[in-house]
């Protein structure tokens, strides 16, 4: 029987939007590191350097463009050092503004990321731990310029950087795809399988060569279908010379309470899952907060249990 994959990767939810900061020092932050080392994790990905006006280092570029506030911290440098000190590739996380690409105006997204892919790299780009790129901008179709800002983004920051790969982490439009802010925990008209392989294809197709790795996130569509959509997306992936990671959500989706961590029994379905697809890797969203032995949530440290127990770790 095959074994279900393991995590092996993991975001760091620095700045987040609905998701409640746990007001960690440095020394919170090495305890957790060694804490995802122990279970085998050695790739941390910040999910965003800054969203609106916070940011996790006094970026020269987002305090004069979105006139960020200055963090008491270089919270970046940080994770670096961790990270090196742990042994793991750290892979930096690009800006959001919130609201440029939204509303039409992805092309000065695009011009500010551009620049800040420029500075981070001039500051960090020399450290041992700094492997990778992330593009922060989640989608579940094709929305106006979606294929252009990743395009351009990706190819910028592999060109600043001798051509370290860049990630995505989309997410699938099906019946578990609700507004955080709501009270619902599902839907009716989520996308058919049919539909999503379309769009994926056309967006897949058209940003080869600048995104090295697609990981979809789990946790939009129901238990018995998830199988379906993973295998589906690693085959666009193939067809179009991408990797293929998936990113299991450590949260739950299924109950009203915006978010607590996931059942440990739902977690291993997905698991299971992305094992039979043949996924190259498994990143979580995400080990601080919904699957930590140190996270405020009682629930995650059993998480934490469990999963070792199941692992023999």
């Amino acid at each position: 029987m095959q074994q279900p994959m393991r995590i092996t990767a993991t975001f760091l939810d620095e700045i987040s939007h609905d998701i409640p900061d746990q007001n960690w020092g440095e020394e919170d932050w090495d305890a957790d590191f060694a804490a995802m080392q122990t279970i085998g994790i050695d790739t941390v990905v910040l999910i965003r350097c800054g969203y609106r006006r916070w940011q996790t280092f006094p970026s020269r570029v987002l305090s004069r463009h979105q006139n960020c506030h200055t963090p008491p911290a270089d919270l970046v440098d940080m994770f670096l050092r961790l990270a090196e000190k742990y042994q793991m590739q750290f892979w930096f996380g690009l800006y959001d503004s919130g609201e440029l690409w939204h509303t039409g105006r992805y092309r000065e997204e695009v011009d500010l990321n551009r620049q800040l892919i420029e500075e981070v790299w001039e500051k960090y780009g020399s450290r041992k731990a700094f492997k990778g790129w992330y593009i922060s901008h989640e989608v579940s179709r094709r929305l106006s310029g979606i294929i252009d800002t990743y395009r351009q983004m990706g190819e910028h920051a592999k060109h600043v950087s001798g051509g370290l790969p860049v990630l995505i982490s989309p997410y699938i439009d099906g019946v578990k795809a609700i507004d955080q802010y709501s009270s619902a925990v599902s839907r009716s008209d989520g996308i058919t399988l049919i539909e999503h392989e379309a769009i994926w294809q056309e967006i897949m197709q058209g940003i080869r060569n600048c995104v090295d790795i697609v990981a979809f996130q789990d946790g939009h569509v129901d238990f018995h279908e998830l199988a379906d959509y993973i295998a589906v997306n690693k085959r666009i992936a193939d067809a179009n010379g991408l990797r293929s990671w998936s990113n299991c959500e450590s949260f739950d989706r299924d109950m009203p309470i915006k978010f607590l961590p996931i059942k440990w029994e739902k977690m291993l379905l997905k698991l299971n899952a992305a094992a039979r697809c043949g996924v190259e890797k498994v990143i979580t969203f995400e080990f601080s907060h919904f699957m930590s032995p140190n996270s405020a949530y009682w629930q995650a440290r059993n998480l934490y249990r469990r999963y070792r127990q199941f692992f023999s770790l």
